[in-house]
């Protein structure tokens, strides 16, 4: 007799697997696209990141003739240190669930919803060290300070080819814009613009404070990951891409009648330099 064409195979749940690798992986390189990231970096998990920042003590200019003339210095000190730990995501799918909309749209619409609540993750480290800025700028209007700013952006990488990305409030954003037709996109659930006022990408979050605009270069921004391959995806059964980004595996629990995803990566989106992003506020006179 053959098999019911309705029954779910070792093959549907690695399928599954792969499905849910490619979203997320398809959804970072994206956001990593627009940024102008192309850097990824492979550590092992546990790895330590060192952000540093400089510090400038600007001596009295004023000198005597035949004086000598008094040092100023600046420092590269250690910031912050981030570690590269793993993340670990579970979620249950429940037989009601599976009964009452079938398994591939309630396992798959959940666990859409999963990669969504992974990506505000990969989100928000991102807005939390573009708003940590040590470079200050500033300007009457919208328009001023994010020239101001990106002056000061051209100063601090002066002897780098970069691209430069601005995070600011939508409603500063539109506020300036007025009625003015421009053509957003959308990806990784933010909106951004290209080519706009002289900066390469411009990206919209309410996650940015209203009255200040965040920049930095491209060359910036960076992402290090530990790689799910080998022996640890075999000892737990989990699928990976050639990346090694994510791991993951669905499997069914029939203690509790539930069908499980696990996820397992370390990620950490971060900044190389604190220096080298500029935070210019909007409404306070240029200086």
């Amino acid at each position: 007799m053959p098999a019911d064409a309705n029954l779910i195979t070792q093959q549907d749940l690695i399928a599954q697997s792969i499905d849910f690798n490619e979203q997320f992986k398809d959804g970072l390189g994206t956001l990593l696209e627009i940024l102008g990231v192309t850097r990824m970096t492979p550590m092992a998990q546990g790895s330590q990141i060192k952000i540093y920042k400089s510090e400038v003590t600007k001596a009295d200019g004023t000198a005597g003739e035949g004086e000598e003339i008094p040092l100023s210095k600046v420092t590269r000190k250690l910031d912050k240190t981030l570690t590269l730990d793993f993340k670990k995501y579970r979620k249950m799918t429940t037989a009601e669930a599976i009964q009452s909309t079938g398994f591939q749209g309630a396992v798959t619409d959940t666990d859409a919803k999963l990669i969504r609540e992974i990506q505000k993750d990969v989100k928000q480290e991102l807005f939390d060290f573009t708003g940590t800025g040590t470079t200050k700028a500033s300007g009457e209007t919208f328009q001023k300070a994010l020239a101001k700013g990106l002056g000061q952006l051209a100063v601090k990488w002066e002897d780098n080819d970069i691209q430069s990305v601005a995070f600011v409030n939508p409603i500063d954003f539109y506020d300036y814009l007025a009625n003015a037709q421009i053509t957003t996109q959308s990806a990784f659930g933010l909106q951004y613009v290209k080519n706009f006022m002289g900066v390469d990408t411009i990206i919209m979050s309410n996650a940015v404070k209203q009255g200040t605009i965040n920049l930095t270069a491209s060359q910036n921004i960076n992402y290090a990951y530990a790689s799910i391959t080998g022996a640890l995806s075999q000892a737990f059964n989990l699928v990976t891409d050639e990346t090694g980004l994510m791991g993951v595996a669905h499997d069914a629990v029939n203690n509790r009648l539930s069908y499980e995803t696990v996820i397992l990566l370390a990620g950490k989106l971060y900044a190389e330099r604190l220096d080298g992003i500029v935070t210019a506020t909007i409404g306070t006179a240029s200086k």
